[in-house]
């Protein structure tokens, strides 16, 4: 196990109704708030209405802004750091799922910065500063509501990157599983398989000793794949909803990530799904990780055979590990494609020739590689995207 600091400042305020209180919570706060959401879910559902009148209640003046798509654009974000400069706004208050909270974030840091809030995102610069955020979420998925991650689009130069910092925190989220029910199915199985990633990215790594760590990835995994079936066939389960909603974010908290070092490359490729054809992000990490799975698997083999054992529940074959560990490979995949997921390229109409585009616009490091479970070149991506095609 390896030296770590772990800090998670933001205030869970988890349950039925809590949402009623988010006048009160961003009172403590801000006086002039950004409203920030996305698109006609929240004023269908009438939460639009509940949120403004707790607001107004508590005296919380507010300016708005929604429009928010999947996968969160850069102009967007510019609109919001303009609204939030010309009316003095001192919190942004982000209504809605990951892409709603990453935006809200890089309107907050962009907000006290004199550059391009893009600097973030590029490795250019660091925030120094940032306005409050607080979260009422709608969508477990990216666990954006106490992370200290933020990713955004620019759709201009059809690219796609995350920006991690501490100073990105919210200061609270508001989190009623009843906020969930009315989410259409496919929403539902893109943010199961969006938390199952964030525990995987975790749970490969060549880190050694990390038994506490590896339990709690398994705990989150088998969460998710147990709860995520009940309410695809009863929406109104507020005991499994709630159970998916509490994993969501306790695994993106960096909690499962305490003494060990993730992976991380699944995700950087769907990045570059997301930004050629839109797709949900959960969606695309359920066709990448299968196929990362099955070229990375030798690296350490008896990882997966743990994997396999003790989240799939794989008979083990004490004379042929590698067969453990692929049955563990593919119940991955059957599961993503047993709940509605796409589980290969073509599905989402990506091709070969987008191959070099998404290798060349992955991020790496000054070796040219990615990912620490198994280094990877451009080689070896892009052998995986062949296996997802």
């Amino acid at each position: 196990m390896q030296n770590f600091r772990f800090c998670s400042p933001t205030e869970i305020i988890f349950g039925k109704d809590t949402h009623t209180t988010v006048g009160k919570e961003t009172k403590k706060y801000g006086s002039k708030v950004l409203l920030h959401y996305g698109g006609g879910h929240i004023k269908r559902s009438g939460l639009y209405e509940q949120v403004v009148s707790s607001l107004t209640d508590a005296g919380v003046d507010f300016v708005e802004l929604g429009g928010v798509k999947p996968n969160p654009r850069l102009d967007l974000v510019h609109r919001g750091i303009a609204i939030a400069r010309d009316n003095g706004v001192d919190f942004v208050l982000a209504v809605g799922g990951g892409s709603v909270i990453d935006s809200s974030k890089a309107i907050a840091t962009g907000a006290l910065y004199d550059g391009n809030v893009w600097d973030f995102y590029c490795g250019k610069a660091a925030p120094e500063a940032t306005l409050p955020v607080g979260v009422v979420l709608t969508i477990p998925a990216a666990g954006s509501e106490a992370s200290k991650s933020s990713v955004l689009t620019d759709v201009e130069g059809g690219d796609k990157r995350p920006a991690n910092f501490e100073i990105q925190r919210p200061k609270f989220a508001i989190m009623n599983p009843e906020l969930t029910f009315s989410l259409p199915p496919y929403q539902t199985a893109c943010g199961a398989a969006d938390i199952m990633a964030h525990a995987i990215e975790r749970y490969f790594t060549p880190t050694k000793d990390v038994e506490f760590t590896d339990r709690l990835c398994e705990a989150g995994l088998l969460t998710v794949i147990g709860n995520a079936p009940k309410v695809l066939a009863q929406p109104d389960d507020y005991a499994a909803r709630a159970e998916i909603m509490w994993a969501g974010t306790v695994i993106h908290t960096d909690l499962f990530s305490t003494g060990r070092v993730g992976d991380w490359a699944s995700h950087r490729i769907e990045h570059e799904l997301s930004s050629i054809n839109d797709v949900a992000h959960g969606a695309g990490l359920a066709i990448i990780l299968p196929a990362w799975m099955q070229y990375v698997y030798k690296q350490d083999v008896d990882r997966f055979v743990q994997y396999a054992v003790r989240v799939w529940n794989a008979p083990q074959d004490f004379f042929d590990p590698e067969k453990t560990a692929l049955e563990g490979i593919a119940r991955t995949k059957a599961y993503f494609k047993s709940i509605g997921l796409p589980v290969s390229l073509a599905e989402i109409g990506i091709g070969e020739q987008h191959f070099e585009r998404i290798i060349g616009n992955c991020t790496k490091d000054a070796e040219g590689k990615m990912g620490s479970f198994m280094r990877l070149g451009d080689d070896d991506m892009r052998a995986i995207l062949e296996i997802a095609k």
